[in-house]
């Protein structure tokens, strides 16, 4: 089938299975930023570990150790890994790589159930204050309303907040545990002291409880955590999509013939039947049929691709018109699909640059607001406004702190930007990439294969005048002579041909020369007729061989502009009546096309202020004739393929020697070194393969040949760090304004807890804008 029709994901079918020096764990029970240091030091302190990283929007854990992990001993590393979590407080499982569910689906109940039954108990409470009645109630009722809220809905923040104390750390559990507490103990002292007084006007009077903010503070908590577990949910939508990709059963072919088996049991070289309509299994080659494949959720390519015979099959992809039989060559973690999923996963659960700052303050946020909770107690109490008023302002302190939010503004926003890349092929290794890729001053682009085709195309050809043959006979007798050969000016010729509806004569005693190419004996004449004729196609330098006459030729001036377009000439020669007498016939000019994206990439790339450059190891004439038709600022031309990484480096020191941050887009193997010194390295997929080097060593792939990915990337890069630092500032700015507005007594606890459940939703809800950003 055509090169173009190829599919991208043949390039990276085969990259490496994943890390073996690397452990995926999901952990459940983690509340705030403060758990998740917690659960880092106890995985750093495990004997081989080398480092942790735990994500806390992702809930996942990703551990690396200093050596890599060999199946006999894999279970009881992972059980090491495990006991040190649940020591730490928390339960975990390890997260295979061909796993199919992200996260455990948790019941309506169990997410919404405390919510509902915590606001039937709290919405009697707080009727009252609307007509301004805070006795309304006897306190024997606001006390049977506020204790199961605050002891059985509200004993997950005891045992998380112990289990904490226990380890030597702080976190929001505690928070909210002691500043609930604290309303309903006050509660508990002013009625028994109400009850117990001997003031005369005491038994005609109700005393002011707070047995409504403890209850309501709980219920508006839980409030918040449900939603932002509904928030988080659709932050992980993406890989979710992708696993779905996956059926749950197959059509395997038989001895017995068709049989509906489990995916599970399919084991590679197993023939397989994709009905219409059907989804891809697993990656495999097309035995028997023909047809087209949509492989959009996986590259984000809109047109369907052509399979025949012999081309591979990527898992997830759907067979959308015809009945194909295929052999399976990769099935469960070695998958493309697989593979995918791997790299949005671990972009997702690895932490950016940023957030090791935010993890610094979050490891002594919860004591500073203890410490700032009881400087409100005493400061209130000395100012003389009496041991409530006093105790109720520290409750509003401790409720209103937002460790959540801090701990969400960063991981959320990279969940919502990687998985929306993900949908259009744009798939980022890890944080500190699209962290790096927004400051992007000079991208560099390989030529062949990145702005280009990539092969060779029959561009123009010219026949001699007087040799009673024209161009369309020209190129008969050219492709005839190329039948059977896979050299790609071959197919070049044959495509043209095969256009244009050319039928071939046969050729007789067919030789290939090597190094300068091909000759044959054909009829004289194109219906086949008349006497036999030696003919040659080959090189220049053959042609100067078989006839030095030739390069005096009238089409001097044709040769000239081929050659400074970069183009590769072959010339058809026919021998003449003497042994030594070749006659130059016809020229043919070979050139790699341009991409049809690529000059809207280029021009899309200066519309967001980036320098373009072109590294290229063609000739400075025909490197020079392809950036001036790109726009291309700089063209720096017959660079040797080790020197690339150099060039890289001159461009990273720029004028005067102010830094620039320089990405690299490539797609071969020799592109490597300078995709990995660059700052940000952009690994094309190649439809004609050779790749894996070069994605391996880039922070960031392209699944499809598209250049207009590239300032795709960079723009999702740029909305991804922009919703970073909105979200940094939302959750900060809660703090820094709320705990000194709850210290000076402008919030009570139920203000203070609202506005905490809120924190950490608006800041999911902010990331999840990007869910809406379109290539």
């Amino acid at each position: 089938m055509p090169a173009s029709e190829v599919s991208p994901l043949v390039s990276i079918a085969e990259e490496a299975p994943a890390d073996d020096h690397t452990v995926q764990l999901a952990v459940r029970g983690m509340t705030c930023a403060a758990c998740v240091s917690r659960v880092e030091r106890a995985l750093n302190k495990v004997p081989g570990v080398a480092k942790a990283q735990v994500n806390f929007a992702t809930e996942m854990a990703t551990v690396h150790w200093d050596a890599p992990l060999d199946d006999a001993h894999v279970a009881a590393q992972a059980d090491t890994l495990l006991a040190a979590i649940e020591r730490a407080g928390y339960h975990a499982q390890v997260q295979h790589a061909d796993d199919t569910v992200v996260e455990e689906v948790v019941p309506w109940w169990d997410v919404w159930g405390a919510v509902l039954l915590g606001s039937v108990a709290s919405l009697p409470l707080v009727l009252p204050m609307l007509w301004g009645d805070h006795h309304f109630w006897p306190a024997w009722v606001q006390f049977a309303l506020a204790t199961p809220v605050q002891f059985l809905l509200g004993a997950r923040f005891y045992k998380a907040g112990w289990a904490a104390l226990k380890a030597g750390s702080g976190n929001m559990d505690q928070l909210v545990a002691l500043g609930t507490s604290a309303a309903w103990g006050l509660s508990m002292w002013l009625w028994w002291r109400h009850s117990h007084s001997t003031d005369p006007h005491a038994a005609h009077s109700a005393p002011e409880l707070y047995f409504e903010s403890a209850a309501v503070v709980i219920t508006l908590v839980l409030l918040g955590k449900a939603l932002e577990a509904r928030a988080k949910r659709q932050t992980t939508a993406a890989i979710r999509a992708l696993q779905s990709l996956r059926p749950d059963t197959v059509h395997r072919q038989g001895p017995q013939g068709e049989v509906e088996v489990p995916l599970k049991q399919v084991l590679v070289d197993d023939l397989l039947i994709v009905r219409p309509g059907e989804r891809i299994p697993t990656d495999g080659v097309v035995i028997e049929g023909s047809g087209h494949v949509d492989e959009s959720l996986l590259t984000g390519e809109p047109l369907p691709v052509s399979k025949a015979p012999g081309d591979p099959l990527t898992g997830g992809a759907i067979n959308t018109e015809a009945r194909l039989l295929m052999r399976v060559t990769a099935v469960g973690g070695q998958t493309m699909l697989a593979h995918i999923i791997r790299r949005v996963v671990e972009a997702q659960a690895v932490k950016a640059p940023i957030q090791r700052v935010v993890d610094r303050v979050s490891a002594v946020f919860v004591p500073t607001v203890l410490g700032i909770a009881l400087l409100t107690a005493l400061g209130w109490w000395w100012a003389g406004v009496g041991g409530e008023v006093a105790l109720i302002r520290a409750v509003a302190v401790l409720v209103i702190a937002c460790p959540c939010a801090l701990g969400l503004a960063t991981p959320a926003a990279i969940m919502a930007g990687t998985g929306a890349a993900a949908r259009y092929g744009i798939l980022i290794k890890d944080p500190e990439a699209l962290e790096v890729a927004h400051r992007v001053q000079v991208v560099a682009f390989d030529k062949t294969g990145t702005l280009t085709q990539g092969r060779p195309l029959l561009v123009d050809w010219q026949a001699a005048d007087g040799q009673g043959l024209d161009r369309t006979q020209a190129l008969q007798v050219a492709a005839a002579l190329q039948t059977g050969s896979e050299h790609p000016l071959a197919r070049a010729v044959l495509d043209e041909a095969t256009r244009l509806g050319l039928s071939l004569p046969a050729v007789q005693d067919l030789q290939a020369v090597a190094g300068r190419g091909i000759q044959g004996v054909l009829p004289s004449g194109t219906d086949g007729t008349g006497a036999s004729q030696t003919w040659a196609l080959g090189s220049t330098r053959w042609m100067s061989e078989l006839s030095p006459d030739a390069s005096q030729s009238p089409w001097s001036d044709k040769l000239d502009a081929w050659h400074a377009q970069g183009h590769t000439v072959s010339w058809l020669l026919r021998q003449g009546p003497a042994p030594a007498a070749w006659q130059v016939i016809a020229l043919m000019a070979f050139g790699d096309e341009l991409k049809p994206e690529a000059a809207a990439a280029v021009k899309r790339l200066h519309e967001l202020g980036v320098r373009t450059v072109m590294i290229s190891g063609d000739n400075r004439s025909a490197a020079e004739h392809i950036g001036h038709q790109l726009g291309i600022q700089q063209v720096i031309a017959e660079v040797l393929p080790g020197d690339k990484a150099d060039h890289i480096g001159r461009l990273q020191t720029g004028q005067g020697g102010a830094r620039q941050v320089v990405a690299m887009v490539g797609d071969g193997i020799n592109d490597a070194p300078a995709l990995a010194a660059a700052d940000v390295g952009m690994a094309m997929a190649n439809p004609q393969g050779g790749a894996d080097v070069a994605l391996n060593a880039a922070g960031i792939t392209l699944m499809r040949g598209d250049p207009t990915l590239v300032p795709a990337a960079l723009d999702i890069s740029r909305r991804t760090s922009a919703k970073i630092w909105q979200n940094l500032a939302w959750a900060f700015g809660y703090n820094i304004i709320g705990i000194p507005l709850a210290a000076f007594g402008g919030l009570n606890p139920m203000l203070a807890g609202a506005a905490m459940a809120l924190s950490s939703v608006s800041v999911v809800s902010n990331a999840l804008l990007l869910s809406r950003w379109r290539a």
